[in-house]
């Protein structure tokens, strides 16, 4: 769910979005290998691999990341 009032603001995609793209957005590269910033990410917030999975799916519905030709991350901003 996106927004939820009976979970905490950790578990939802808005908070994990957010700390997806603080990562995306210290980094000097535009790539990012899938595990990479999986572990990246899991340092600043601990964050279980689907829902990670689904936070990526709403950032590419947004259009703030896109798969790149190398199966890599590549954000858009």
């Amino acid at each position: 769910m996106i927004i939820s009032k009976n979970t905490n603001p950790e578990r939802d995609l808005y908070y994990l979005g957010g700390k997806v793209i603080e990562v995306l957005a210290a980094s000097n590269s535009d790539k990012y290998d899938y595990f990479d910033l999986y572990a990246k990410v899991n340092k600043e917030q601990t964050i279980g691999l689907n829902l990670f999975i689904l936070t990526l799916d709403w950032l590419f519905i947004l259009g703030v990341v896109k798969n790149s030709n190398n199966g890599c991350i590549e954000r858009c901003f």
